[in-house]
């Protein structure tokens, strides 16, 4: 079969679509004929050599896909051969074919096309398992995402306001602001031009919000727990605004009984993804049944291209996700 590899860590053009060992699903696995694989930015963190791949993964790109089944392993039951699926990978999307455990499978609903399914796994099972399960965002309350334009950011936006949150948006373009509003945030900042911590004391009265997934890191720590109400939850998923020089405020975290979490999808045991994954079909999948939330996909590129979407998406410029067909 075909896939992205790249020999050593690089820039974009290390990526080259080869011939590749072929692969056989495990007895508790499937085999998926890709049709679509989601481009994230752990993609670029891994092909730059800064995301170690877990051991016994895939060392080929892909954290998500779509397709269909082609090969059952020996014990699997309950899915079928021709049946459509979308999945969450520890690695391997990036080429024709990849073996799946079935607890990280999510059939794909009649209303959706596989090509936008591939969107779909990772910024789902990434915010449910942050947002929903970890700080416990419930209808009624408020919610801020940053990075509002993004893969994550805007599955994040209609999830939270199918469920009936207010929600709060940061990014930097008017492009991408304009497109948050259209998926159903209430308050939009750019971050480039003002204060996200002053805009939301202004719009919740000094109240804050009770919900915040963060993917810049330390320069975002003070401001993020300036923005939290009492009992809020920080949820940090990234730090692309780095790792060090950042201090918790433990008598703001006392006085309004605060919470941080930092959590990373891809190097969860088997049993948690299976978790995750279930709860995503059970809580996120029918709001995407019935339309409440979509895939938001900005461009589709032939998988051979991939080189070509890691430039785009360094670049900042997509809102939503970047989709590779092979």
């Amino acid at each position: 079969m075909r896939a992205i590899t790249f020999d050593a860590p690089g820039d974009e053009e290390v990526l080259t679509w080869s011939e590749v060992p072929g692969v056989e699903p495990g007895p508790d696995e499937v085999l998926i004929e890709v049709a679509a694989a989601g481009v994230n930015n752990a993609d670029l963190l891994q092909r730059k050599g800064n995301y170690p791949v877990p051991p016994g993964a895939s060392e080929i790109l892909g954290l998500e896909c779509s397709g269909k089944i082609i090969v059952l392993g020996e014990d699997v039951t309950g899915w079928e051969v021709g049946q459509h699926v979308a999945a969450l990978l520890t690695g391997g999307g990036y080429a024709e074919r990849v073996a799946v455990p079935t607890e990280q499978l999510l059939p794909v609903p009649e209303n959706l096309d596989l090509v936008s399914a591939a969107a779909l796994p990772e910024a789902a099972c990434t915010v449910y398992s942050n947002i929903g399960m970890v700080a416990g965002l419930k209808r009624g309350e408020s919610f801020l995402v940053h990075g509002g334009g993004s893969g994550i950011g805007t599955h994040a936006i209609q999830w939270a306001h199918a469920l009936g949150a207010r929600v709060f948006i940061t990014a930097g373009s008017q492009e991408k602001l304009d497109a948050a509003l259209e998926l159903g945030a209430s308050v939009v900042i750019n971050y480039r031009e003002e204060d996200f911590a002053d805009r939301i004391k202004e719009e919740t009265d000094g109240a804050g919000v009770d919900a915040i997934l963060d993917i810049i890191g330390a320069p975002y720590l003070k401001p993020n727990l300036n923005s939290l109400a009492y009992n809020g939850h920080l949820v940090i998923i990234g730090a692309q605004g780095g790792l060090s020089d950042a201090e918790l405020d433990l008598g703001r975290m006392l006085k309004r009984r605060l919470h941080v979490s930092a959590t990373t999808l891809r190097g969860r045991p088997a049993e948690e993804k299976s978790e995750i994954v279930t709860a995503v079909e059970r809580n996120v999948w029918p709001m995407v049944a019935d339309g409440r939330v979509k895939p938001v996909v900005h461009t589709v590129l032939p998988m051979k291209d991939a080189a070509e979407a890691h430039r785009m998406l360094a670049q900042g410029k997509v809102i939503g996700k970047l989709v590779l067909t092979p």
